[in-house]
């Protein structure tokens, strides 16, 4: 499997000693200590609960966004906090992922075609678990807990006051994959239905009887805020950035031509929701066959073959007087 990120988030657990949550912990409490106030005196001042601002101290919890920018405000550090923060979240992940991770918190649109996996940051923790397990059998369930909770970080990017456009091209396929089981399958489905709610993103699904898809393999396109456009690929070691125009110019037509000939948005949250109702009935549940008039065509063939074969008299035994 992939060492993927972007596409479906399947990274290793890194091999620092101390947690960057930790790091960022002690940073808080120095600070705070050095203005002689008790945690509920910083909670208040940061409108947040003391259990919150301990467990951040003591690096139980990474800081979110909100967090940090409000440290920032209450310190006078001038966004040192903040991009403190962003730096423990990022941390972990090879030094090679850190300018995709960039580029997706600075985008403006973000178009995602996905052949095997839920696009990363679309899938469910327990779906993620599953994928990682998958990928990495011999880590332990710290380091895979560890590894899903990065991977649910990166939805923080929704909640920021600018978030992107998200449009995401699911293949057929993947939705039938049965990643983790049945009961996971149908919680991932679930969230792709409530996360279309949201007027940022929009989801459409490669019908497998629309033939060959313009490109077989996993991509992403972002636009960055000068509307230039960035495109990101993944190979079985790594993920790559390129910029460069005539690789940006290949994957947006190929992107244009998945999305010309994919189902409507209203078509695909339809068979996403019978795919779903299909793992709810059965535990390998089958692509389900479109043309009916097909199926009864052939269903007719077969009891014409029948017909014609030799037709056999069957005896029964009269009872004796």
């Amino acid at each position: 499997m992939p060492n993927s990120f972007g596409i479906t988030g399947v990274e290793r657990m890194s091999d620092d000693s101390e947690s960057p949550a930790k790091e960022f912990g002690k940073e808080i409490k120095y600070a705070r200590e050095a203005e002689s106030w008790s945690q509920q005196q910083l909670a208040a001042k940061l409108l947040c609960g003391q259990p919150y601002v301990s467990k951040v101290e003591t690096g139980q919890q990474l800081a979110s966004p909100q967090f940090a920018e409000q440290c920032d405000r209450v310190f006078g550090a001038r966004g040192v906090y903040a991009r403190m923060r962003q730096r423990a979240a990022d941390a972990g992940n090879p030094v090679w992922f850190i300018p995709y991770l960039e580029l997706e918190r600075e985008a403006t649109a973000i178009c995602g075609y996905s052949s095997l996996f839920v696009m990363g940051i679309l899938q469910t923790p327990e779906y993620a678990e599953a994928v990682y397990r998958a990928a990495h059998p011999e880590e332990t369930t710290a380091q895979i807990k560890k590894l899903v909770e990065r991977r649910m970080r990166r939805r923080e990017l929704f909640d920021s006051l600018n978030p992107p456009s998200l449009w995401v091209i699911l293949h057929e396929s993947v939705l039938w994959s049965g990643v983790g089981g049945a009961e996971v399958m149908r919680g991932q489905l679930a969230h792709l239905i409530a996360v279309t709610g949201s007027p940022r993103i929009d989801l459409q699904v490669f019908p497998t009887d629309a033939g060959t898809p313009a490109r077989g393999t996993p991509f992403i396109v972002l636009t960055r805020q000068d509307s230039s456009e960035v495109l990101y690929t993944e190979t079985y070691t790594r993920g790559q950035v390129d910029d460069s125009a005539e690789a940006v110019s290949d994957a947006r037509a190929a992107y244009e031509r998945l999305r010309a000939d994919a189902l409507s948005r209203h078509e695909s949250l339809s068979l996403i929701r019978h795919t779903m109702e299909a793992y709810t009935h059965e535990y390998h549940p089958r692509v389900p066959q479109r043309d009916m008039g097909e199926v009864e065509f052939q269903r007719g063939q077969r009891r014409r073959m029948r017909r014609m074969g030799p037709r056999v008299r069957s005896f029964r035994r009269r009872p004796r007087p």
